[in-house]
């Protein structure tokens, strides 16, 4: 919840060689209005009519920087507080009020700062000018021990799930301890230390509060479809009596050196192949070298032409991918490489291979084309950062605080516009060339001697699995004291009528080689998103051979046949364009992303990669290589292994959907470039294929950059396979499979369901909303909200043109896992006897007013010309659903429930610790109790005695 967001914020560090739109100087700018409330809080206003919604961030000038040792992972505990209730609104409605408006909310907290934000339609904005101004300047005396010490158990749980309980998950911690001396601000991590978040005080909490989260220490960005005055209006009645705190000094500058290069390694409990990281200190954001360590990172990393794929992967394939990049931050900066072996290699010879790779780049250098293709990504980039009023809103908030400048960006597209090959040339030699770094080696547990020489034990601190104790807290019965205020704050502010259903039109055709088209002309932006679907994929796999489809949407982007994989890279990268093909379940997709004036440019080169394929021998072996090597470190991922025992045991051997589309070692292992010949001559044909299109161009243009496909690929007859499903289950199954020492047990609960093209399966979808569907699901409120046992628990139905799955989910803290099963399969039993009417109506209101949400982004206008096309539903099928949802009756949803949901024959699944878990579900009422391996097979029965 916290930090997915952060990718959007850094989309703005954009260029834009020829804008499209801009100032009158030409120069690419966001128009806006800034001013500041007398109590210091500033204001950015972005209007954008487009869509009937608005977009509310608050970004607050406190991150992780701002803490001190021994309260490490404050700002990030703190933020979760404030999204439980404040003076005006009762506990855990903020995320019901929102969702009930048909709006999304969400907060975030990096090493800089902390933003909070809300989408809704339109007439929900002064709702969310009380919520905001409610907890920026009413909530501490809501702020109770029993609440805080909930979210205490959330956040570590949320720390156990993206850190302890992944592979290479504590490496960031060793290399921010070792880069950073004691009491820097970037000494700790955001998500902070285990102890520290124990030892956290209510008292804490106050001070924190009264120092950082004051107006003048904020700054407010209101954008989308608004009037401005009415907008000034409710701002200055919400937030203009907040009264200012305490005064929140700028950060000084902090960029550090290294004396000495440190070594270090750990030995990873859920790691199985090594991985290097090398780091060096550098510069703060928007230092002029700053600019140039970004497309520094690009150069040595991406792409075919970069040193450290040619030596490290195409060389000596030591590795299958190569990633450095600069992260320049608001007092600091650090420049990173990070290598991720193949099976068995070992770190010293990686490290050896980089800096064979730094000198390939000495003696190649630099060329402009290099400097031109990166800056034309970041042009199209640029475009789908600002693509939403949410991006446009974290923008103009970030540039706020940090530069004093929401219209910052313009200046920020020039600075990287004028980076050229020589202060890339320059900074590699100031920072990384022949200067001391920070090096880490994560190895495989028991296996040390992966680790590069030299290395010394890092000290990480690995959490002790005990048993759950619960914290008993006294409930305080004292009414919660208010601030005085001008005008009744108690009551919610009426939101008028919501916007209605306006769904975009759409086109379609079908070419006269069967290929199907389907369009919507969506002009704000000069950029165009497309997909190429061809039906089959996973599907379309031999057992024998299970990972061809997958193999093959690989090799088709290496090279065409009169283009090598390096020039078909430099091409699509010259137009500012992005092309991926990929393999699913039920389907191979190509998608694209470019700007309007390169859409045919892109299409031809689609063309090319689609009808005329290189099948380079050299690329294959790479590919497979690199394959096998992400099935092994699968196996050492909670959530896959989940994943993949959960499908083997609902759709069973004799079914596709029971084996992973990456395929296994052994089947990947015996596929040939003959296999991948004769999967293309056989599967790939438009008459199974659906072209989608959206962006700033008609049919009629659309229509003609496909003229080439048409004339040259000729249409076949294709059939795809249809595979038994599994007989219906008849009784409740717990399975167990071990991961030795999980810090967390991954839950995935539930039985075969319905195909998404089934009468009832939207209906069974609205259905469960409100037991696991959003974060206001009943699940969610007691695993997460009430009993502090996980970061998240959820719900849903997945169907496809075959059936799909029912399934409840979660990852809990190990010490809890019998209860979290318990808790799962009793609010489905419950659920069955019907839902208040209450909730009933936050299930319409949630699911009806967020259409005014649903056509915003050329992404989510794609998806849906892509549901409408392999479903056969009608153009307006949005507006059926629509229907349903508001005539649903609560008799309707019982039966629903009762006709879905069964949890006496449902299968449990747990992947955890079995030694200290495994034992307390044999006497836990199910009707069978089976330990399994990581492929889905029952484990040897003297194993499984000793764990009974």
């Amino acid at each position: 919840m916290s930090l997915a967001f952060i990718g959007l914020l850094f989309l703005s560090l954009l260029s834009c060689e020829n804008p499209e739109k801009g100032g009158e100087d030409g120069k690419l700018s966001i128009e806006f209005e800034k001013y500041e409330l007398d109590n210091g809080l500033q204001v950015v206003l972005h209007q954008d009519k487009s869509d009937p919604i608005v977009s509310v961030a608050i970004q607050y000038g406190v991150g992780s920087n701002r803490e001190k040792a021994g309260r490490t992972g404050f700002a990030h505990l703190f933020e979760h507080m404030l999204f439980q209730e404040s003076e005006n609104v009762p506990q855990d409605q903020f995320f019901k009020k929102i969702q009930d408006a048909g709006g999304t909310l969400n907060g975030g907290t990096w090493q800089d700062g902390t933003i909070y934000y809300e989408v809704v339609p339109k007439n929900a904005m002064e709702m969310v000018m009380w919520l905001e101004s409610d907890r920026m300047g009413y909530l501490i005396n809501t702020v109770t021990e029993a609440a805080f010490v909930n979210q205490q158990e959330v956040v570590q749980n949320e720390k156990r799930q993206r850190v302890d309980n992944n592979p290479y998950g504590h490496t960031n911690w060793v290399i921010d301890k070792n880069i950073f001396p004691e009491g820097h601000p970037y000494n700790w991590q955001v998500i902070g230390e285990l102890v520290d978040l124990q030892n956290a005080t209510i008292e804490d909490v106050k001070e924190f509060y009264d120092k950082f989260y004051g107006p003048n220490n904020a700054t407010l960005v209101v954008a989308g479809d608004f009037e401005t005055e009415d907008a000034k209006a409710l701002i200055e009645k919400y937030f203009g009596e907040i009264k200012r705190r305490q005064e929140v000094s700028p950060l000084e500058v902090q960029n550090v050196s290294l004396s000495e290069t440190k070594r270090l390694y750990h030995e990873d409990n859920f790691a199985t192949t090594a991985q290097l990281n090398m780091v060096w200190p550098t510069v703060e954001q928007y230092n002029e070298d700053a600019y140039a360590l970004d497309f520094l990172g690009q150069l040595l990393a991406d792409g075919k032409k970069a040193p450290l794929y040619k030596v490290l992967v195409k060389d000596k394939e030591l590795t299958s991918n190569t990633t450095a990049f600069n992260s320049a931050m608001e007092v600091a900066g650090k420049f990173r490489i990070i290598i991720t072996a193949n099976a068995g290699k070992n770190l010293n010879d990686i490290e050896q291979g980089i800096f064979e790779a730094f000198s390939k780049f000495e003696e190649e250098g630099i060329t402009d084309k290099d400097i031109e293709r990166i800056k034309a990504g970041l042009e199209t980039g640029f475009y789908n950062g600002i693509s939403s009023v949410l991006g446009k809103s974290f923008q103009l908030a970030r540039y706020n605080v940090f530069t004093g400048d929401p219209g910052f960006i313009t200046q920020d597209i020039e600075n990287i516009k004028a980076v050229t090959k020589e202060d890339v040339m320059r900074v590699y030699e100031k920072y990384i060339k022949g200067k001391p770094f920070v090096l880490t080696s994560f190895v495989p547990k028991g296996k040390p001697e992966l680790a590069a020489n030299d290395s010394e034990r890092a000290k990480v601190v690995e959490e002790v699995i005990k048993e759950n104790v619960q914290t008993e807290v006294a409930q305080a019965d004292n009414e919660v004291k208010k601030t005085p205020a001008s005008f009744d704050r108690s009551v919610e502010p009426a939101q008028g009528p919501a916007p209605k259903l306006n769904i975009p039109e759409s086109w379609t055709a079908t070419l006269s080689n069967d290929l199907k088209v389907y369009g919507i002309e969506q002009n704000e932006l000069p950029i165009i998103n497309f997909s190429l679907v061809i039906e089959g994929g996973h599907l379309m796999d031999s057992f024998d051979k299970v990972g061809v489809a997958n193999l093959m949407t690989d090799i088709m982007m290496e090279g065409t046949k009169n283009k090598t994989p390096e020039e078909l890279e430099e091409e699509i990268e010259l137009l500012g364009a992005s092309i991926n093909m990929f393999t699913g379940r039920e389907s191979i997709t190509i998608r694209g992303n470019t700007l309007v004036r390169n859409f045919d440019k892109t299409m031809a080169l689609i063309e090319e990669i689609l009808l005329e394929p290189r099948w380079d021998e050299e690329e294959f072996k790479r590919i497979k290589i690199s394959t096998i090597n992400g099935i092994k470190r699968s196996d050492a991922n909670p959530n896959a292994v989940a994943n993949r025992v959960f499908n083997k045991l609902l759709y069973g051997e004799k079914h596709m959907f029971a084996y992973p589309t990456s395929g296994t070692e052994e089947s990947v292992s015996s596929i040939t470039i003959d296999d991948m010949k004769e999967f293309y001559d056989k599967n790939y044909s438009p008459s199974i294929s659906r072209f989608h299109v959206v962006g700033d161009i008609s049919k009629e243009k659309a229509l003609k950059a496909l003229e080439g496909l048409e004339s040259k690929w000729a249409s076949k007859e294709v059939s795809i396979p249809e595979y038994e499903i599994n007989p219906e289950r008849n009784k409740s199954s717990l399975y167990f499979v071990d991961i030795p020492d999980a810090k967390q047990s991954v839950i995935n609960i539930g039985y075969l369901s319905m195909a998404r093209t089934d009468e009832n399966f939207y209906p069974a979808t609205v259905m469960n909303y409100k037991l696991g569907g959003s974060f206001s699901g009943n699940v969610n409120l007691i695993l997460r909200e009430e009993k502090g046992y996980t970061y998240g628990a959820r719900s849903g139905f997945s169907g496809t043109k075959i059936p799909g799955t029912f399934s409840a989910s979660s990852s809990v803290r190990t010490n809890t896992t019998l209860e979290s099963v318990q808790i799962f399969k009793n609010e489905i039993e419950k659920y069955k006897d019907g839902i208040s009417q209450d909730d009933l109506d936050f299930t319409k209101n949630a699911l009806i007013k967020s259409n005014a949400r649903r056509f915003e982004t050329q992404g989510s206008l794609l998806g849906m010309l892509q549901t409408m096309s392999t479903y056969g539903f009608p153009g307006d099928y949005i507006g059926n659903e629509e229907s349903i949802v508001s005539n649903m009756t609560l008799e309707e949803h019982k039966a629903l429930a009762q006709k879905y949901l069964d949890e006496t024959k449902m299968a449990y699944l747990v992947v955890g610790d079995a030694k200290t878990q495994y034992k307390q579900f044999i006497s836990a009422g199910f009707d069978e109790v089976i330990l399994l391996d990581k492929n889905a097979k029952p484990v040897d029965k003297t194993l499984n005695a000793e764990l009974k």
